[in-house]
This record gives C-alpha cells, structure tokens and sequence, in this order.
C-alpha cells in the first residue's frame, strides 16, 4: 500500500515537473515568435529565476538584433547619400570635358582655341582627381582605416608649408597672405594631415576672397591649446549657416554658381578632430571669416 502510495506521488510529481516544463517551453516558443513575427514581445515576470533569466536573454538579444537593424539601415542611408553626393560633384566636370571634346571635333577650330580647349578639359580632370582623392582620404579617415599617429612637433614648418601649398592659387587672385611673427611652439599633430587641413581652410579663403585683398595668419598661445587663425576679406557667411559649414557636401547657396564640391572644410575639421583638436568659424556675411584651429599643446616644456 505504501509502495503504491509512493509510485502514485512520483507519477504526480513527474506530471506537475513535466506540465511546468512545457510551460516554460510554450512561454519561450510564444516570445522567440513574438520575435520573428516582429511583434512586440511579451516577457515572463515569473518568480521561476531560469525561467526569467532565460526572458531576459531573449530580450538582450532582441535589443541587439533591433540595434544592428537600424545601424544597417543607417550605414546603407550613408551609403546612399554618398553615392547620390559623388554622382552630382562628378557631374559638371564630365560634362565639360564632354562638350570640349565636341568642340575640339570640329576642325574648323583655331590651334589656339584647341590650346584653350585642351588646357580647360585638364583642368577639368584635375578637380575629377581632386575630388577623387579627398573622397578616399575621408572615408579612410571615417573608417579609421588610416594610421593616424600624432607626435609633438613644431607647428612653424607646417604652416608656412601649407601657405607655400596655396601659394600661386593666391598670387593668381593677387592676394596676399600675411603671416605675423610669433615665437615657434611644439604642438601634438600630425604634420602631413595638419597641412592639408589648413590647406583645405587657406584655398576656401582663397577662393571667396576678392582680388587684392590680404589672407591674415596669425597663431596665439593658449593654457592647453594654441589657436591657429585664418582671417580673409572674403564674402563671409551668414550666421544661420555657421554650423553646417563644417557637414559633408555642404554648400551655401550664396556660392553654389562657384567651383566647389563642399568636402575641403568636413575634411579639415575630420583631421583636427583625429588630433584632438578642434576648428570654428566665425563670420557676417559680406565682411569676411576668421577660421580658429586649435592644436593641444604639448605636456612637457617647449
């Protein structure tokens, strides 16, 4: 009697393990479900703690799945917007060298405006190659692809090799770009990125100034960093454009009739910011800009 007494509890007590498995089981299956159907999931409050443990599992590999999700959707935006930017930057300069090409067909054409054609077709393939170049160095730059080391180095070599740069671009426009003196500091950069940043900055100040104006450099010592100013006589900015200035592909609309592809100042404010330094603009729009680069002084004594 008390032999069949004890089979009849372990019978029951298998059933009630077996019935609480199987709602386990069917809890799990209903939220993996929930899941896959994209619906909004139901999460076990049980007091069962594996049970639970398991709900919350499931809920941390749901979040990742949802983050994943929407970084995809994010990277293939990316994607898109600089496929669509790279195909209008592209656009004008094919075009011309196409209609060139037309011109230079036609045999009823001078040696001299053959010249004149040929030098306005190279001229074309370079900004083509200008381009080209500055889209691979910042998606490198934004893919951290580039090694990118810094080091404490005197900043006077770097900036009078970045005006030496722009140097005939400037003489072209007859405008004259003015270094005040200053006492020599190390800085923590990278030379070859830093001159093109401040390249980047000197030919957007180059190209919106008018002839016969002067391009004022000048470099002031602060506690941490030292500040780096690019001063023109140029068009300015208007002030509700100041922050997009530095956005990829971004062009004001007072200049969008002028050569540009909107990639020079993202690029220099790319590089600073891999420096740890920083760049800001301020402006009025007809009466000129003053671009500040910031470089982090080095720790030791220069």
């Amino acid at each position: 009697m008390l032999v069949l007494a004890f089979m009849i509890c372990i019978v029951a007590i298998c059933i009630i393990i077996t019935k609480k498995n199987q709602n386990r089981y069917d809890e799990l299956s209903l939220m993996l479900n929930q899941i896959l159907e994209g619906k909004e999931v139901t999460y076990s409050d049980t007091k069962d703690t594996r049970l639970s443990k398991i709900s919350h599992q499931v809920k941390k590999v749901k979040d990742m799945i949802e983050i994943e999700v929407e970084q995809s959707k994010l990277e293939k935006e990316a994607i898109k917007s600089l496929i669509s930017n790279m195909s209008h930057q592209l656009k004008t300069p094919l075009s011309n060298i196409t209609i060139y090409c037309e011109l230079l067909e036609n045999m009823n054409i001078s040696t001299s405006q053959k010249k004149e054609f040929l030098q306005k077709m190279k001229n074309e393939t370079f900004k083509i190659d200008w381009l080209l170049q500055s889209l691979f160095k910042m998606t490198k730059l934004e893919d951290g692809v580039i090694n990118f080391e810094v080091e404490e180095l005197l900043i006077k070599d770097t900036i009078l090799q970045s005006i030496s740069t722009v140097f005939n671009k400037a003489e072209a426009k007859n405008i004259r770009i003015s270094l005040e003196p200053f006492s020599d500091v190390k800085l923590v950069h990278n030379k070859k990125w830093t001159i093109e940043a401040i390249v980047n900055v000197l030919e957007n100040a180059i190209k919106y100034s008018p002839s016969n104006s002067v391009i004022t450099v000048s470099i002031i010592k602060m506690e941490l960093y030292t500040k780096i100013t690019i001063k023109d006589e140029g068009i300015g900015i208007d002030s509700k454009e100041l922050n997009d200035i530095f956005k990829r592909f971004y062009r004001s609309k007072n200049v969008e009739n002028q050569n540009g592809t909107g990639i020079g100042l993202y690029l220099a404010r790319l590089i600073l910011e891999k420096e740890n330094g920083n760049i800001i603009v301020e402006s009025k729009l007809g009466n000129g800009s003053c671009f500040s680069i910031f470089l982090q002084n080095c720790k030791s004594l220069n």
